[in-house]
């Protein structure tokens, strides 16, 4: 099941900051057609850190009543009690797994990492996905820590993100034979990721470029070299253009940009300047993804 292209969605606004509901909904049939394998709410690219409890508990129940493919739900927290209510919730609302993100600015110990997740996976019935970006969170899910906790039954995989190849090969390695599954939590190199044994990708830029991220993914899982490399290289300016501002703030202006739902950003979020959005628009003019 966890095999494939999940973009991590955005969470829509309307002009007064209220969920736009029906937007996120048009945003999931877009990318439907696409051949992606499932979507990922509610994770950084969704301003899971600006929404409120029952926001979040809201767009997760949106995205499964809408939704033809299968639903990973962001439910990590820096808080375990709260990550288990949120991890509770998605499983009683019938989501295919959850994706939790280490516990991000009171850099837990690997002891601490350990409990947090065995302490959900024990108390929660849904399959979860473990989600390493150190970069943001300032603690690192090391690979023989992946392996520790792998080892627990519903625990099934990794969004790999330390942007480490390295790393991604070592927790490859010190899984093999188990049905435990690493997706690349890099666009930039999902490829590489892909060739050395990962099964996908959780990806920002697929929002964007749904129908080429899933050729990609699927070239190189063939070992279609040639043909990812092509694409690789076709979607390198679009995956840069995704990070000349913080996560979200790109992919939501893009959304604008090409007449979907996005709605303003929440503070401490704040919108891309002028010249930033004229990159980001001549590219996506160049790859055809204007309407």
């Amino acid at each position: 099941m966890f095999e494939g292209v999940f973009p991590a969605i955005i969470t829509p606004f309307k002009d007064d900051q209220s969920l736009d509901l029906e937007g996120l909904r048009r945003n999931i049939e877009f990318l439907e057609g696409s051949g992606i394998s499932g979507i990922v709410p509610c994770g950084t690219t969704g301003e899971s850190a600006t929404l409120g409890f029952d926001e979040h508990k809201k767009v997760i129940e949106e995205a499964l009543n809408c939704s033809k493919v299968p639903v990973i739900a962001g439910t990590g927290s820096n808080n375990t009690r709260e990550a288990l209510e949120l991890t509770k919730h998605a499983a009683d609302a019938g989501a295919d797994a959850a994706l939790l993100i280490t516990p991000y600015y009171n850099r837990p110990s690997d002891s601490g990492l350990f409990e947090h997740f065995r302490l959900i996976a024990e108390k929660c019935d849904i399959p979860i996905i473990l989600y390493n970006v150190p970069k943001r969170t300032g603690v690192d899910l090391k690979p023989d820590l992946v392996a520790r906790l792998s080892k627990i039954k519903n625990i099934v995989g990794i969004k790999e993100a330390s942007g480490s190849l390295t790393q991604v090969s070592q927790i490859i390695e010190k899984t093999l034979g188990t049905p435990f599954t690493l997706l690349s939590g890099d666009d930039d190199i999902t490829l590489p990721v892909v060739a050395l044994g990962g099964k996908g990708v959780v990806s920002v830029v697929a929002n964007v470029a749904p129908r080429k991220t899933v050729a990609l993914v699927e070239a190189a899982t063939k070992g279609n070299l040639e043909i990812a490399r092509k694409l690789h290289y076709e979607l390198a300016p679009l995956i840069r253009s995704m990070f000349l501002d913080t996560n979200p703030i790109p992919v939501k202006t893009a959304y604008r940009l090409m007449g979907l739902a996005a709605g303003p950003l929440r503070l401490p979020l704040a919108s891309m300047t002028a010249e930033k959005e004229k990159i980001l628009k001549d590219i996506l003019d160049k790859l055809g993804e204007i309407r």
